[in-house]
């Protein structure tokens, strides 16, 4: 790995469990998370909307 990558590496890190814990607020509180943020983690807005919360 050059010294290049390891920036990016270093964002990409932060910036997907910057969406985890996003998501994880979210839905403790009862919300929809962002779109943005679970496309993040590679999760389909409108499947995870279709969800049922008990």
């Amino acid at each position: 790995m050059t010294k290049r990558h390891m920036p990016y590496k270093i964002s990409r890190f932060l910036n997907v469990f910057g969406s985890a814990v996003a998501v994880a607020s979210a839905t403790r509180i009862g919300h929809q998370p962002i779109a943005s943020d679970l496309r993040n983690l590679g999760i389909d807005p409108v499947q995870f909307s279709a969800i049922h919360r008990n």
